[in-house]
Parts: structure tokens; sequence; C-alpha cells
């Protein structure tokens, strides 16, 4: 079992292209942990700004009458890829991992599986 900042750490050096990671809390908008990023991206803001993603997304699967779980939403820009995604299980209701990552350099597949690792050895 890892906490917090070792699975942080974990993600950020172990998965290629990841430039920023946070553990974030979807109810409140506020990142628990963070780690990388930089001056001009502020992982703080964009935690509490993809809380809006994922209440939208709920939202819409409970309009629509899916009777089913995100697992994980990807965000793709010119030049990034941004992966929300959502913790099950001990205590991880309410919670996502955000990983900021290179497009260049990342191997999405990759990422996807090694956050999902992540996250199922994460102690919150």
């Amino acid at each position: 079992m890892a906490n917090t900042e070792a699975a942080l750490e974990e993600a950020l050096t172990s998965i290629e292209g990841a430039t920023g990671v946070a553990l974030v809390d979807y109810t409140s908008g506020m990142a628990l942990g963070t780690m990388g990023g930089s001056k001009n991206f502020d992982l703080n803001v964009a935690a509490a700004g993809n809380t809006d993603v994922i209440r939208a997304k709920m939202r819409t699967m409970e309009h629509l009458g899916l009777k089913t779980e995100i697992e994980d939403i990807l965000i793709t820009l010119s030049d990034q890829y941004h992966l929300i995604r959502l913790l099950k299980g001990r205590g991880g209701n309410g919670l996502f991992l955000y990983l900021v990552l290179d497009s260049g350099r990342a191997n999405l597949a990759m990422a996807r599986h090694r956050l999902k690792r992540i996250e199922e050895e994460l102690e919150v």
C-alpha cells in the first residue's frame, strides 16, 4: 500500500511523459496532493477545474439513466493528454487522480494501465 506522496511520486517518475499529477477531492475541488506542474501550469487550478468536468459527466449520466461507473476521462490537447481516473474502494469515493502527460513522449495505453495499478496500491 502506498501513501499519497509515494503514489504521486510513482506516477510522475514511472509513467513516460508525465509532467504533473494530483490527488483531488471532487466534492470540494481541493487537491490533497500535487507533484510536478510548472509556473505556467498550476495543478491546484487544474484540479479544481476538473472537478467541474467530473460533476458534469455524472449529471449527464444520471439524466441519461446510465447505471455504470466512470473509469477515466481523457482530454486531449494539441500537446498534452489530461487523464482523470476516479478512485474506487478503500476510502477513494469522491477522489480522483489527475495526470498530465506530454503527448509527444507519452504512451497513452501504458499510462492508463500504470495509473490503474497506482490507484489499486493507493492507501487513502
